[in-house]
């Protein structure tokens, strides 16, 4: 099917659809927790949020709540190599092939408390949290590498067979295989929420209305999005690049 559909997720169990960007549509979700995450794969979207929420559908309109086994609040997600990953609170990490039966990773982890993004590229899976990145290859054992800073990352993604963390204070690393992480000079000091990489760009978005754009994660530029709210999410599909943040704030 050519046809793209957008999916943006977020408080209250709010779910919009749109086949543009610009006209969206309200879809009924059946909870009111808030929702974190939306990825599309293996012909499925799933969504991941608070307190162990997962929701699949497989036409956007649609969804049916999943059991996750956990009540922790799920903040990353990625799908690669034929599985969803989820990762959260209390070093939460689930997987899944068909986002329908959900399985933990057992691994003791002695920190951070929390996971905060996961991605997949290059044949390894990577997570970041506070003042660490781990990667996986098989996404069940994961190793714990040294990103150089003392920072906190929120999100990770890959593109340009770059692997970029962004996080804390404008913070933003990059590796090319997810073991060895340069930082890189942001230019801003606010947070950065969310990384994707389209149309030959890597664009990352954040606190106060924050948009900086890379072509290989190395200089970044800052745009001006006209709005000072916090933009949450970010994505890109057939031509347009779609930011999400608060307060319903669509660009």
């Amino acid at each position: 099917n050519s046809e793209v559909l957008f999916v943006a997720v977020g408080e209250s169990g709010t779910i919009l659809t749109s086949l543009d960007g610009i006209t969206w549509t309200s879809r009924t979700s059946g909870t009111t927790e808030e929702l974190r995450r939306v990825i599309y794969g293996n012909s499925t979207f799933v969504i991941v949020g608070s307190s162990g929420t997962i929701f699949t559908s497989s036409d956007g309109t649609t969804w049916t709540s999943r059991t996750s086994g956990t009540t922790n609040t799920l903040f990353g997600f990625t799908y690669g190599n034929n599985t969803f990953v989820t990762v959260g609170r209390s070093k939460t990490i689930l997987t899944s092939s068909n986002g329908t039966t959900w399985t933990s990773v057992t691994q003791s982890f002695s920190n951070p408390p929390t996971f905060y993004g996961v991605a997949y590229g290059d044949s390894t899976f990577v997570m970041v949290g506070s003042s660490i990145v781990f990667t996986s290859s098989d996404r069940t054992t994961w190793t714990a590498r040294s990103d150089g800073t003392s920072k906190y990352f929120v999100d990770v993604n890959y593109g340009n067979s770059t692997f970029v963390a962004v996080g804390e204070s404008g913070t933003i690393i990059t590796s090319p295989d997810g073991i060895t992480w340069t930082s890189r000079t942001s230019n801003v000091t606010n947070e950065l929420q969310r990384v994707n990489y389209g149309n030959n760009t890597i664009v990352t978005v954040g606190t106060s209305g924050t948009i900086i754009t890379s072509p290989d994660g190395i200089t970044w530029t800052s745009r001006t999005s006209g709005t000072s709210n916090l933009l949450k999410d970010i994505t890109y599909k057939n031509g347009i690049f779609v930011v999400v943040g608060q307060s319903g704030s669509i660009l």
